[in-house]
């Protein structure tokens, strides 16, 4: 038995066919005043096959017919939380209710011919571009524009489109802007549940931190942005006393409550100082005066690290802690520079020297090492195989992919107890700004890491990985003491 279809489905159905009767004839106007491109597909039994696509007319005539409000049956009415101001905006209903499933619940639950909205201000003055993109599919937008197009198709479940900003934010970190916008997008990331802009956020504020510290948008950072930078050991800056400089300024200015302010000052890894600096601090630092009581064991611990050997100091304490932790600093003692130019052509090697280890006790100790760059490195796969008789069998040398191999020059004693991460920082230029793209750690040779530069394409000049035709890179060496640390992070 056949049922008869309800009132709802049978307004709709008839909604839906006068809507497309208008289109359509909207359409077959358009087709008869312009050619549209014509493709053509041989098929297997020798005719061939035509499509003629008016996909571009489609959206004009869709986009004229939101603008001028032909046929529309449904207003927006956009209200802001205040009601000082309201956006009306002709629309049909057909349209809204296929792009979002919350506005055809919307649509079937209303009552009359207007649709009342409410919206934050910022949402409300871009509004009218949301609704443009529900009928053609794309958007303009300034970078303080994002955050409230976000919101919009978070909140109407337009899936697209929330994904394609998402994907604007994250390749418009390093867009200049004059306040900062990369820790506003971080904390809307966190509320909206976005863990990709989250992430791509902290990452790019992580990698760039010495630049991060210098500009406006350090001293607007929230507490929990900031506790959340302390904790990481892949923070880019030139040394630990650059971040407690800021660290300092940032308490200073924003007066935070005590806590936060000791559970700030007791995440910095004071052991990474040497104690001239160390003394400096507690002489000179007001805020470390305020605080000292707080701190006072993690500088008696890094007092005792510098003074005797690490080796020794831990079969009596228990400093297994990111305290004795490097960062990636950019300092001459625990790395170098070095600009590859041309990078396509030939292996590059470099040296250069590191102390042995961030303890006083090993200070004056120093480590030479040198550096290979290949271009066409071969992966063991696909390495030369030697036959029983010595002879070489051909490989695929095509196949090489750029490498890196770090290696001491001489060993030592000193070594002993002694591990050694390498770190190679790879620089990028974007939106006019030279900026740290990607971070690889490694124990000897970036083969280790098989996406190294994976996504750089060095053969093409306008890569944005070459600057002026060189490679940028600075390598970091950090040493961590076997015995004291049991896990690196």
């Amino acid at each position: 038995m056949t049922r008869c279809p309800t009132k709802r489905t049978r307004t709709t159905a008839s909604r839906t066919c006068l809507f497309l009767n208008r289109v359509c004839g909207c359409l077959i106007s358009s087709s008869s005043q312009s050619q549209g491109p014509l493709k053509v597909d041989d098929g297997q039994d020798g005719g061939g096959v035509d499509a003629i696509s008016h996909s571009l007319a489609l959206v004009q005539r869709l986009e004229a017919l939101l603008l001028q409000g032909n046929g529309s049956d449904v207003t927006l009415r956009v209200e802001t939380p205040n009601a000082d101001e309201v956006k009306l905006i002709p629309a049909h209903a057909l349209v809204l209710s296929l792009q979002s499933p919350v506005f055809e619940e919307l649509l079937l639950a209303r009552n009359g011919s207007t649709l009342t909205l409410r919206e934050s201000a910022d949402c409300a003055a871009v509004f009218d571009k949301f609704v443009r993109y529900l009928y053609c599919g794309d958007v303009s937008l300034r970078l303080n524009q994002a955050t409230p197009l976000h919101q919009l198709a978070t909140k109407y479940q337009v899936g697209p489109l929330q994904q394609g900003i998402t994907r604007y934010m994250t390749q418009n970190l390093a867009r200049d802007s004059p306040s900062g916008h990369v820790a506003g997008w971080y904390e809307y990331a966190v509320q909206a549940g976005d863990m990709v802009l989250r992430d791509s956020c902290l990452q790019y504020l992580a990698w760039n931190l010495s630049s991060v510290m210098q500009s406006g948008e350090w001293a607007g950072l929230s507490s929990q942005l900031l506790m959340s930078l302390l904790q990481r050991s892949d923070l880019v800056l030139q040394s630990e006393m650059e971040l407690f400089a800021a660290l300092e300024a940032w308490i200073v200015q924003n007066r935070p409550d005590g806590l936060t302010a000791e559970n700030a000052l007791r995440a910095v890894r004071y052991a990474m100082m040497p104690p001239r600096e160390l003394f400096r601090l507690q002489t000179q630092s007001v805020v470390l005066a305020r605080y000292q009581e707080s701190v006072r064991d993690l500088l008696y611990m890094s007092y005792q690290f510098h003074s005797a050997s690490p080796v020794h100091m831990a079969k009596f304490f228990d400093v297994n802690c990111s305290l004795f932790v490097p960062r990636n600093y950019l300092a001459p003692l625990w790395g170098s520079s070095w600009v590859i130019s041309n990078p396509t052509r030939d292996d590059r090697s470099t040296s250069f020297q590191t102390q042995l280890g961030p303890s006083g006790h090993d200070a004056s100790k120093r480590v030479t090492w040198n550096v290979l760059f290949s271009p066409r490195w071969l992966p063991l796969s696909m390495r030369p195989m030697y036959t029983e008789t010595g002879a070489m069998q051909p490989t695929r040398v095509e196949g090489g992919r750029p490498r890196i191999i770090i290696t001491p020059a001489t060993s030592s004693a000193d070594f002993a107890g002694v591990s050694f991460q390498k770190t190679v920082l790879v620089l990028a230029q974007q939106q006019g700004r030279v900026l740290v793209k990607h971070v690889y750690n490694f124990h000897q040779s970036t083969e280790e890491n098989g996406d190294f530069l994976a996504e750089a394409d060095l053969y093409r000049r306008s890569s944005e990985y070459l600057l002026d035709g060189s490679l940028l890179l600075h390598v970091v060496v950090k040493p961590l003491y076997q015995n004291l640390i049991a896990t690196k992070n």
